[in-house]
């Protein structure tokens, strides 16, 4: 009799552990629904680079809070005004996954005070007959090996997003610049130093609610989006 009952006792259970296992994973596929959805872009072509690692870092620090996608844009062609005004299919596909998220992390290091070539290259694509990245949430940060991270590169990119012809919306006063980027990183990929950290957490934290106040800001938008697919630099005089 008494191992009749343990026989039922466990496989009670085994019931109740499969009925806990099928709610937590209901609570995580409707945790996953509403998590915030990102676009880390790469802003280089380098195969070797310490903001793809920054980015990594980025995704899996805040796994908890955003759902990250990384894209890279090292396969893209150099622009090139094509004549029969066709883009590239990596062009479409990367432009389909800004236009389904809720914004984007661009990550770039500095060459020469700017963006590097492939990075410029990118958003002339994706600024040529479409517009994902209108009013669309963007977070800059870079890194370099240097002591300014990139600081010079992030002004030029801010400018680049503000053009006519792409119009995001860039989370104004911040700036994440890692510096001695070689350096930045211990063994298993993650910012060695706290207060680095602590400084991206508050940016990330903000990226967050600015992402929210966006969503509100959508009196201009059907506006704007008539203003940018009427933009051509060929009709102003």
């Amino acid at each position: 009799m008494a191992e009749v009952k343990n026989k039922i006792n466990v496989k009670k259970a085994k019931q109740e552990n499969l009925d806990t296992n099928k709610v937590d994973s209901k609570k995580n596929e409707r945790g996953n629904k509403n998590m915030v959805k990102l676009i880390g872009l790469v802003g280089t072509n380098s195969k070797k680079s310490t903001n793809r690692q920054l980015l990594q870092y980025i995704k899996k620090h805040f796994a908890g809070k955003a759902d990250i996608e990384l894209v890279e844009i090292k396969d893209l062609p150099l622009f090139n005004k094509p004549a029969n005004k066709e883009l590239p299919e990596g062009v479409k596909e990367i432009a389909a996954k800004i236009e389904a998220a809720d914004g984007v992390i661009i990550s770039s290091p500095e060459y020469d005070h700017a963006v590097p070539a492939s990075l410029m290259s990118a958003i002339a694509w994706l600024s040529y007959g479409i517009h994902p990245l209108l009013d669309k949430p963007v977070m800059l940060t870079g890194a370099s090996y240097g002591t300014l991270g990139s600081s010079r590169a992030q002004a030029h990119l801010r400018q680049m997003m503000d053009s006519p012809e792409v119009k995001a919306r860039v989370m104004p006063s911040s700036e994440f610049l890692l510096g001695h980027s070689l350096q930045a990183f211990d063994e298993v990929g993650d910012i060695s130093n706290p207060e680095t950290v602590a400084k991206l957490d508050s940016l990330f934290a903000d990226f967050l609610l600015f992402i929210k106040i966006t969503e509100k800001l959508i009196n201009a938008h059907k506006l704007a989006e008539k203003e940018i697919e009427n933009f051509s630099w060929e009709d102003l005089k």
